[in-house]
């Protein structure tokens, strides 16, 4: 794990650590936890080492202060999606194709921090790794959430399983996110969405993900 530098002495100058994180952010975002280096975030930042310090601590902090943020700001359509007072099709659909359009806004870097920020980690990052598990198990989990009260409202069959649709509705978004960082249109993202939503059964069927 790369620390930031602790600082030297002298007075830090005056900086916003709210645009310092945003950046921090995006720079993850883009290249993932153990690809930005220190350097990076420098220049991205705007800061010295001793501002970096005395704000973030280390690298492993500010990319947890980052993920945080991240969630806050950058999530708002699969919360929208996910408490919408629509039925539980309307509300997958939304998701869905919500994540289209997340994942692919111009200006912003590809995808999802979630399943990007470290898909390829060193030991020494496992806890990074693990951090960003628990972001995915968490959406996996507030995806079932929704699919059962769809469910107990009749808005899907009583065999259906809403632990393994959640699942394979995860793995939908994270293979999204993935296509995404690869250059997937946002026309290609959403043709993908709609072929998942294909697979989502109506109330009364007798067809079980």
């Amino acid at each position: 794990m790369d620390n930031l530098e602790k600082p030297r002495g002298g007075r830090p100058r005056a900086f916003d650590p709210d645009r310092a994180l945003d950046a921090a952010m995006h720079l993850f975002w883009e290249h993932g936890y153990e690809a930005t280096s220190l350097t990076m975030l420098r220049e991205a930042m705007g800061l010295t080492p001793p501002q970096i310090y005395n704000a973030f601590t280390d690298k492993e902090t500010l990319f947890r202060k980052a993920l945080e943020l991240y969630h806050q700001t950058q999530i708002g359509f699969a919360l929208e999606a996910l408490s919408a007072p629509v039925s539980t099709g309307e509300a997958i659909r939304r998701l869905l194709l919500g994540a289209a359009e997340a994942y692919s806004r111009p200006g912003k870097p590809g995808g999802c921090l979630f399943v990007s920020g470290a898909l390829a980690t060193s030991p020494q990052a496992q806890a990074i790794a693990d951090e960003l598990k628990t972001y995915r198990k968490a959406s996996e989990a507030a995806i079932a959430g929704r699919l059962a009260v769809g469910k107990a409202k009749g808005d899907l069959p009583e065999v259906f399983s809403v632990e393994g649709f959640a699942k394979y509705l995860a793995g939908t978004m994270n293979g999204m996110s993935i296509q995404a960082r690869d250059g997937a249109s946002v026309e290609e993202l959403r043709d993908l969405a709609e072929t998942a939503l294909a697979a989502l059964p109506s109330g009364g069927q007798k067809t079980s993900a």
